[in-house]
């Protein structure tokens, strides 16, 4: 098979990408390749690895059998239709995206940004502080999304005896599936963690916070879009939610004059969440699994619906 490699990848990544797929291919690594030899080889790859420009999805590639994304969101892509297995990186990025919202949520209540702000300004204010922070053992988490994200979130959290909700429409994971359900248990929720796709734009509009509990908080790990900055920045001011944890935002990167940036109650992630010091080599053993299982007749994991959004 032809197997066309958009990923950049160094010597040694190229290497292990070689050596780690069984059956004999012809690899062509795009950064290699004049644009005309990129164009002649489209239609010519069998398998396709990272992310194309959608200018390269307008006409059809006659060959192509299986496409591996190398990231987990693909919202770029759902006006193309594709009549082959895709899949993302979904599990890949998953534990990392979890542990950094995760992490962020306790952080928030246990007082760490405000310490690390104290620290700075080299003031010590333990026994106030004491006094403020909060336990996430007894709290009521509201979980959006039931994907690979949503459960490693949910397998954490279970281990500080939190009581999780997952929202889906239609994931047999999730216990509540429709917005109206979901807008009854708010007012209860003590934290809502956000794991949503682009194609759910606007799901936390004004009407959600406006029946979220006052004093709690909210988490983002999906798409910024998902989410009405305006209304979350007004129920910040307000007071309505006592602090939120962003991993992503509506404009990224996050423009100097939101007023995000100068909230003491908001933790900015920078859209860092499924970040790992050898997330490269995560991503080529990741080709490396899925290309082996369909080479072999097996199904690749985290297959994806480009039209759907997930």
């Amino acid at each position: 098979m032809k197997i066309l490699v958009f990923t950049t990848l160094g010597k040694a990544e190229r290497d292990q990408l070689k050596n780690g797929i069984k059956q004999n291919n012809e690899f062509f690594f795009k950064n290699d390749l004049t644009e005309d030899a990129l164009i002649e080889i489209l239609l010519e790859a069998d398998v396709i690895l990272g992310n194309l420009p959608i200018k390269h999805l307008s006409n059809p590639l006659p060959q192509l059998k299986f496409w591996q994304l190398d990231s987990a969101g693909f919202d770029q892509y759902q006006t193309i239709d594709l009549n082959i297995p895709v899949a993302n990186m979904g599990t890949f990025y998953a534990q990392r995206c979890a542990e950094t919202i995760v992490g962020g949520v306790i952080a928030f209540y246990r007082g760490i940004h405000t310490l690390i702000r104290l620290q700075v300004e080299k003031k010590w204010i333990g026994g106030k502080i004491r006094q403020e922070i909060q336990s996430i053992s007894d709290k009521k988490i509201v979980i959006l999304g039931a994907g690979a994200i949503a459960l490693a979130a949910k397998e954490m959290l279970n281990g500080f005896g939190c009581t999780i909700t997952l929202v889906a429409r239609k994931n047999p994971n999730a216990t509540i599936h429709s917005f109206n359900d979901l807008l009854k248990i708010l007012p209860q929720t003590d934290a809502v963690i956000n794991t949503l796709p682009g194609s759910a734009e606007n799901y936390v509009n004004e009407t959600f916070i406006n029946a979220m509990k006052k004093g709690s908080i909210y988490a983002n790990v999906g798409r910024g879009n998902t989410t009405d900055e305006g209304a979350l920045i007004s129920a910040l001011t307000s007071g309505k939610i006592a602090g939120a944890i962003l991993d992503v935002t509506e404009i990224e990167p996050l423009p100097s004059h939101s007023k995000l940036w100068d909230m003491d109650q908001v933790i900015l992630t920078q859209h860092s969440g499924g970040g790992d010091e050898n997330e490269v080599q995560g991503k080529v053993n990741h080709f490396i699994k899925n290309v082996n299982k369909f080479q072999s007749g097996q199904q690749p994991e985290d297959l994806i619906a480009l039209k759907r959004g997930y």
